[in-house]
């Protein structure tokens, strides 16, 4: 029997990645800037609509930083982050010198709870500390409460730093992720649903932005006919061949989407008669999304010997890669001392829930590998 590894979320090649990228080394255009760059520049743009201009960028964790520059936050601020994301989420808050305030999930779509965001807000503000940004994300594609995160934050004038990284694809009435925030953030790395084998981009509503989160990625230069710098610079721009990888998978990108889509389908219909395991899935059409990781909740039965874990060391077993949902920022040890404000759904979630093999690319024989270890699994309990 074909025991391959079966992974998480591998990249998946569209076939034209190696034109654009082949252009690149013949015109000999292989730095942080190039045909490239600004031909993925503006199929993004494109894409998301909404009028909004994007940058390319090293990483999703570098347009998170520089996104909080932009937002101004400074050393000894307060930026309010959702905990149950990826650390890169939150990492660049300690960057700025700043103060992470972690705020819980909803059951509804595991993102930013509106009622303890705004707990948090006014009693950050009642200890004198008024925060300066809140960084609200989509986790595993699925958008946040886009209406009531966005009425509170102005409310209460906090600019919203969008976390799309997981979400690129994924809508909300219509209306793409990356562009609801005050600034947006994507992220292209190898598990994503397209890929620059690394990369990110910046998202924001103007050209002047842009041009000065650019000015930031490229050790902010000043317009001098020598090396002149004013500012604290960074080298976070995209290489011309990485973005001739991600021209490539522009290209491919609603096919992947469907594909994600259809693995969501399956695993639905996978569990539809075990009633210990919930699929996560939107809550209702208003929302679309790529399911970037088809994630599930598994009820524990000590007397079953049935768990999420459990789940986890037979897919194990048999060569074939699941993984805990992420593990709550406040709960981390590297995060620990910072405020939190919430209950404990998102430590509920990471307890119960278990994120399995979504890409693109799996086969029908690989489905079905899958499917005779969840069989197996949940009537033998092991």
């Amino acid at each position: 029997m074909n025991n391959q590894k079966i992974w998480l979320s591998s990249p998946h090649m569209g076939g034209n990645e190696q034109r654009f990228v082949q252009e690149a080394f013949e015109s000999n255009w292989v730095a942080p800037l190039g045909p490239n760059v600004t031909g993925l520049e503006q199929d993004l743009e494109t894409y998301l609509g909404n009028e909004v201009h994007v940058g390319a960028l090293s990483s999703g964790t570098a347009a998170i930083h520089l996104g909080l520059i932009l937002l101004g936050v400074k050393a000894g601020d307060e930026v309010i982050c959702q905990s149950m994301t990826f650390s890169a989420s939150a990492n660049p808050i300690l960057y700025q010198g700043a103060i992470p305030v972690f705020v819980d999930s909803e059951e509804m779509t595991w993102n930013l709870c509106p009622i303890a965001l705004e707990k948090a807000i006014v009693d950050r503000i009642a200890k004198g500390k008024k925060p300066k940004a809140i960084i609200a994300v989509h986790l595993y594609g699925i958008p946040y409460q886009i209406e009531a995160i966005r009425s509170i934050a102005d409310q209460f004038e906090i600019p919203i730093l969008e976390d799309s990284a997981e979400a690129l694809g994924s809508s909300y009435k219509g209306q793409a992720c990356g562009t609801f925030g005050d600034i947006g953030v994507l992220s292209f790395n190898g598990n994503k649903i397209i890929t620059t084998s690394g990369g990110g981009a910046i998202i924001t509503r103007t050209k002047e932005l842009k041009e000065k989160a650019v000015f930031y990625a490229t050790q902010s230069r000043d317009n001098a006919p020598h090396y002149q710098h004013s500012e604290i610079g960074y080298n976070y721009r995209m290489s011309n061949i990485c973005a001739g990888i991600g021209r490539g998978q522009m290209e491919v990108l609603d096919a992947h989407v469907t594909l994600r889509r259809k693995m969501h389908e399956f695993y639905a219909g996978l569990f539809a008669e075990i009633p210990s395991v919930t699929v996560f899935e939107v809550p209702n059409s208003e929302y679309y999304a790529n399911y970037w990781l088809s994630a599930i909740l598994i009820e524990s039965d000590e007397s079953k010997g049935i768990s999420a874990e459990g789940l986890r060391l037979a897919f194990e077993e048999e060569n074939i890669e699941s993984r805990p949902l992420w593990k709550p920022m406040h709960l981390q040890p590297v995060f620990e001392q910072y405020p939190y404000y919430g209950s404990s759904v998102a430590e509920n979630l990471f307890q119960k829930g278990l994120c399995l093999p979504s890409g693109s690319n799996l086969k029908e024989e690989e489905r079905l590998r899958i499917a005779t270890v969840v069989e197996r699994y949940f009537l033998s309990g092991k």
